[in-house]
């Protein structure tokens, strides 16, 4: 097997680029990401990821509902592997003319007028779960790892710093369309330790982490830069093994400095016009949620 390890730090390193890029420069990562996809190592998995598929049928077949912007979603296909491989042919496709990659957000990833909001909507909800899964699937040679089938419940974990605003809008925006948020601090303690309330809490479905600039932190000698806490930083890690990576969901506020790795997670601007609501439904859907639109779409 070829040795992967500095072909997928390249391809971290691009969609990290993508995620922070600007309206002038967003389509230099986009060809980076492009070329790199297509480095002969990976030649065989893409063709049996992509054997039999039409992108052109894909995008014609999708349903418009013609309604207010944003309210469209993609209907992807059941079998995991197809997915993958219409995302790498979306991926070519934006990165020979980027603009395309700006209008498919418009179109199903609505995050306002801004070009730059819908591509780092399509950056974040479909490039960084395609990372994530791309590389599972080349490293395990085609052979998907499978899934823990957990029930849907309505609880949902809240996981936060001392950003009590952000953790209060969060709360409420869930009770709001129907799911039952369980923040630690209010629930009774019993004589526990921190990891033993959240064990005790594990029955969620899944779980919002908050990354707000509460800490500061660098490397040795460095200039210090604002940090999650570093209890944030453990439950993430705790809820992406329980739950799976798929059913977290990180919204970020101000200016944070994000790991290295987290380029496998979906993570979501925490903006104060409240487009992170609409964001949130979405990945909550994706996961199997069914999500009132009209609620969510509700002004405060």
């Amino acid at each position: 097997m070829p040795n992967y390890s500095d072909l997928f730090a390249e391809i971290n390193n691009a969609v990290l680029d993508l995620q922070n890029a600007q309206l002038q420069s967003y389509d230099r990562p986009l060809k980076t990401l492009a070329r790199l996809l297509r480095s002969p190592d990976l030649e065989q998995a893409n063709a049996q990821l992509t054997e039999g598929l039409d992108l052109e049928a894909f995008l014609t077949g999708q349903e418009r509902s013609g309604s207010m912007m944003g309210s469209d979603s993609v209907t992807w296909p059941d079998e995991h592997e197809k997915v993958l491989g219409l995302t790498l042919l979306l991926i070519f496709r934006f990165a020979e003319n980027a603009h395309e990659m700006a209008d498919f957000g418009h179109t199903y990833f609505y995050a306002g007028s801004s070009i730059m909001k819908n591509v780092h909507a399509v950056t974040r909800q479909v490039i960084v779960p395609f990372n994530r899964d791309y590389k599972t699937y080349v490293l395990s040679q085609g052979q998907t790892m499978a899934k823990i089938v957990r029930p849907l419940t309505n609880r949902v974990f809240v996981v936060h710093g001392h950003d009590g605003e952000a953790r209060e809008a969060v709360a409420r925006f869930l009770e709001k369309i129907g799911f039952d948020p369980v923040i630690l601090h209010e629930q009774a303690n019993r004589s526990r330790t921190i990891i033993e309330k959240i064990e005790a809490n594990h029955d969620v479905s899944f779980a919002v982490i908050l990354l707000t600039p509460d800490d500061e932190g660098c490397v040795k000698g460095g200039t210090p830069e604002p940090r999650a806490r570093q209890n944030v930083l453990l439950e993430l890690g705790y809820f992406m093994a329980h739950l799976g990576r798929e059913n977290v969901c990180a919204l970020k506020r101000g200016q944070v400095e994000i790991p290295s790795d987290f380029a496998g997670v979906v993570w979501e601007p925490m903006d104060d016009n409240g487009g992170w609501r609409a964001s949130l439904a979405r990945e909550l859907e994706a996961a199997g949620h069914s999500i009132d639109w009209n609620q969510v779409m509700k002004p405060r």
